[in-house]
């Protein structure tokens, strides 16, 4: 028996950004938004505005500037990294002009070494199919997101776990692998392990 096949095996574990590692207020507005594009718009709800002139970004940037609290379970994170029980990546959807502010996130709350790799979406993307096709590539089993437009989508598209960190307007929601913050997303990947 070769030695190593007794080792448990690293779980690929993907984390959103906005809304997962930094608690976002203004998050709780999204499901009227998302009921507004849907019914009143009639738009697709996985089809997500990319903003192109300066005063768009502008407004992007200002909305971005309410993820300001790093969320509780972040610690746990660095620990299982440290005790090599996951593999972590960071897969943010923001668009390329939000990078120094992302980059300022991850110095702060001291990321990087804890990240396998960081991916910012620098081709603006889709954020549903930039999700998708890093998921995939990157093989992960366990992918924490808190779109529910989202979630919906990778569920159909990957063969990643993915776990829903919902918010109180989205309580009502059914989801299998719904949880309502990230340290209890991070005792689910915990008790996947054992």
């Amino acid at each position: 028996m070769p030695k190593n096949s007794l080792t448990p095996k690293k779980i690929k574990v993907g984390f959103d950004f906005d809304g997962v590692i930094l608690y976002n207020p203004a998050r709780i507005a999204r499901p009227l938004v998302t009921f507004f594009k849907k019914k009143i718009l009639k738009k697709k709800t996985t089809r997500f505005y990319v903003p192109k002139s300066k005063f768009a970004r502008a407004i992007f940037q200002i909305f971005h500037w309410s993820s300001i609290f790093p969320a509780n379970g972040i610690a746990q994170i660095k620990q299982m990294v440290k005790n090599g029980e996951i593999e972590a990546y960071l897969i943010t959807a923001r668009y390329d002009f939000l990078e120094p502010d992302l980059r300022h996130w991850i110095k702060k709350l001291d990321l990087e070494p804890y990240f396998k790799a960081v991916y910012l979406n620098s081709k603006n993307e889709q954020p549903h199919q930039y999700k998708e096709r890093l998921i995939n590539e990157l093989g992960l089993d366990i992918f924490v997101e808190d779109n529910y437009d989202i979630v919906t989508h990778l569920n159909k598209k990957t063969k990643s776990k993915v776990l829903w960190v919902y918010n109180i307007l989205d309580r009502w929601t059914y989801y299998q692998h719904k949880v309502p913050n990230l340290k209890i997303a991070v005792s689910r990947v915990q008790n996947h392990l054992r």
